[in-house]
């Protein structure tokens, strides 16, 4: 039985990796102590700052350059009159690293971390606050987290002097004192006091101050740990099937018995054959995991949410998967020089090992015009904000590259039963191009949601969508031809059932233009709230079997730039959406979500769909949705500057990430929490969770919790 593109289908997968969105982790836990319980007005002492980092992760130290690249650890004190910051904060002997990346030195702890601030007590009660920010970073797949948060030293009584010496303010004096604190802290860094003499334990998450009512809750917290291996797993899956897929295409196909008829002409023991298989297969794998490490140290870590939201790279992938799709339709090839080819194909001529590299390398050169496409498809999906992943990736497809070469150079008998090369191997280049054109839609889309360009709304897209999928599915069965086609006297019956199942799809896809939820596809798709053209004007309520009943004033805020899905109505600001509760006698329920959460989506059109889960949305809760990415510019009254980290939040996004940030410790999406009137938290907040019935059981307590707390008030 021949082999035919229905293979090629296993790419579409990939795009499952947009749904993998990470789970916020929170690697380094703080503490705050004083270097001594007996504390007297004009005193001098420590204030330690230790951090516990998880194993696999560290943080990065306070004593490097802040141009460099790496977000340093910062310690902001609030000014009061009842101490005095004696000199700068001090890391305790962190270990130094030089990275080719930043081109500079950096410090960083592991596994613990430790900061000290000399402070001189001037009053009997001081009151020491401040906020600090810094960075953590994971050694397994370079994914880098920022924090920031407040620290407050309370509780410190100071006895009186018995004669308070005068306050010396003089410059040199300021600077005896310092060089002085500068000598006890060199020795003082040679001991480790943070355990025997910790005085005080400061309040480190601001969310114990703002929710006093939820100190005994917990987050809810997936395993990130599992979670973040099983999403690698399925990906380096992916990747694999993906290079499985390359070896159909018509650049590397042919190159399998005429390479492995190399090998059969070589003379040498059979385990020198065997020997010579294996190093060829290694090479190629080798080459195009350097690929892959060098995409990786282009794009570096931390940029995952620019990457994921900006216009600039989201136009950049879509127009790279453009190009691609071309190159494969026909329109053009895309070669490297000759040149390069030739020299490399000179060196294989040469034989021995030195020469099965340059053969392996000679591969990957001449079979770049039908694997590039397909690597870069790998590469846009890996490189948002990781570095371990295109490695890993680049791995896995160069092994299933490489698998066959080296099994038929061991086995060349095999060969006698390998398809013949011909036109269906151009049917294979055809079809991945039309699925990359359809899939570049995706990054164009991203960018139109997050900026609010309108340029492409549901309708639009599947109109797309639509057409590209009808031209593959008809290609399939042979009523349309591109260039390099061979003529074919009738459809192979695999080829023709590849081409019914396509049509199928489109068939699937037609009922959204009129405002069908397409379910399946709601990861990928727009919003259904950017439809305008909707047959049954109902939203996807039709579907769910429950029409909203909740009636709001149309002059909400922002209630032209968002809407919820499905009819229901809420609030698009906080303080709105709370005034509105107290009024009513509603629970709230607030959704921190994004123009670019695909997860976001997915939650909206499987679980919010449910008439259970919406009856309870609508009827029992005052919903507030809460755009972390929008780029809305507020009017310059409406900006503040944020406690965390000291930036002037100016858009509606800022805003709303300050806030999850600030109140909830937080900043994943889609995640839902479920507060009462004074903003304090019902249950647990929950994030993820496709479980309608667990979704309901949430909405069920907080409702519950509510009316506890109601009656215990009367």
């Amino acid at each position: 039985m021949r082999l035919y593109p229905w293979s090629v289908a296993l790419l579409f997968c990939l795009w499952n990796l947009q749904g993998l969105q990470a789970q916020i982790l929170k690697p380094a836990k703080w503490q705050m102590s004083l270097s001594t319980t007996e504390v007297t007005v004009g005193d001098e002492l420590e204030l330690i700052f230790t951090a516990t980092i998880d194993d696999k992760w560290y943080l990065y130290s306070s004593d490097f350059d802040p141009n460099l690249g790496p977000q340093v650890t910062e310690f902001s004190f609030t000014p009061h009159p009842s101490y005095q910051l004696l000199g700068g904060i001090r890391p305790i002997n962190p270990q130094k690293k030089y990275d080719d990346i930043w081109e500079g030195e950096y410090t960083y702890f592991k596994k613990k971390g430790e900061f000290r601030q000399r402070v001189k007590i001037l009053a009997e009660n001081p009151k020491i606050e401040g906020t600090y920010s810094y960075q953590v970073c994971s050694d397994v797949d370079g994914k880098c987290i920022p924090f920031e948060s407040d620290f407050s030293f309370k509780n410190i009584k100071a006895k009186p002097a018995k004669d308070t010496p005068k306050e010396e303010n003089t410059k040199a004096d300021t600077k005896a004192e310092e060089d002085e604190a500068l000598t006890k802290d060199s020795l003082a860094a040679k001991q480790d006091t943070a355990s025997d003499n910790m005085a005080n334990t400061a309040t480190t998450d601001s969310t114990n101050a703002q929710l006093a009512a939820t100190d005994t809750l917990d987050p809810l917290q997936a395993n990130p740990e599992q979670e973040t291996n099983v999403a690698l797993i399925y990906f380096i899956g992916l990747a694999f099937l993906a290079g499985f897929s390359a070896l159909f295409t018509p650049c590397v196909f042919p190159m399998i018995p005429m390479t492995v008829s190399i090998f059969t002409k070589q003379s040498g023991t059979r385990a020198q054959g065997i020997t010579k298989a294996l190093v060829y297969g290694g090479s190629i794998v080798l080459i195009y995991t350097i690929l892959g490490t060098l995409v990786a140290f282009f794009y570096g870590a931390g940029f995952n949410n620019w990457l994921s939201t900006h216009w600039l790279p989201n136009l950049f992938f879509f127009s790279l998967l453009v190009v691609f799709a071309l190159s494969f339709l026909g329109m053009f090839e895309l070669v490297l020089p000759a040149s390069w080819v030739n020299q490399a194909d000179a060196q294989a001529d040469k034989g021995g090992y030195y020469g099965i590299f340059f053969m392996a390398f000679t591969l990957a050169l001449v079979s770049f015009s039908c694997t590039a496409p397909i690597v870069g498809f790998i590469l846009v999906m890996a490189s948002k904000g990781e570095v371990i992943k295109p490695v890993l990736g680049m791995i896995a497809f160069s092994t299933a590259v490489a698998l066959p070469f080296t099994l038929f150079a061991l086995f060349p008998s095999w060969l006698n039963n390998l398809p013949k090369s011909g036109g269906w191997l151009n049917k294979v280049k055809v079809s991945l191009g039309l699925l990359e054109l359809a899939l570049a839609l995706k990054f164009l889309s991203q960018a139109d949601l997050v900026y609010g360009w309108h340029i492409l709304p549901r309708e639009i897209f599947l109109a797309l969508w639509i057409v590209i999928f009808a031209v593959w599915g008809f290609y399939m069965l042979g009523a349309i031809r591109f260039p390099h086609d061979s003529s074919q006297a009738f459809v192979p019956v695999p080829q023709a059932i590849m081409g019914i199942l396509i049509l199928s799809f489109v068939v699937y896809l037609i009922p959204g233009m009129f405002g069908a939820p397409l379910r399946m596809l709601s990861g990928y798709l727009p919003p259904e709230t950017t439809q305008e053209f909707n047959i049954a004007n109902t939203g996807t309520a039709m579907y769910a079997g429950y029409t909203p009943k909740t009636q709001l004033p149309s002059d909400r805020l922002y209630v032209n730039l968002f809407k919820f899905p499905h009819n229901l109505k809420g609030f698009f600001d906080y303080e709105e959406g709370m005034a509105y509760a107290r009024k009513v006698g509603k629970p709230v329920f607030i959704d921190f979500t994004g123009h670019g959460c695909a997860n976001c989506r997915e939650m909206e059109a499987r679980v919010w769909s449910d008439p259970n889960v919406m009856r309870r949305l609508d009827e029992d809760y005052v919903l507030i949705a809460l755009y972390v990415d929008d780029r809305t510019k507020l009017p310059e009254e409406a900006w503040y500057t944020s406690p965390n980290d000291q930036k002037v939040k100016k858009t509606i996004g800022a805003q709303n990430i300050d806030l999850q940030v600030r109140k909830f410790n937080n900043n994943a999406q889609p995640y839902y929490c479920l507060l009462d009137h004074n903003g304090q938290l019902l249950v647990r907040p929950v994030g993820y969770e496709l479980n309608i019935s667990k979704f309901n059981d949430f909405l069920d307590e907080g409702k519950a919790a509510f009316k506890q707390r109601m009656l215990a008030k009367k």
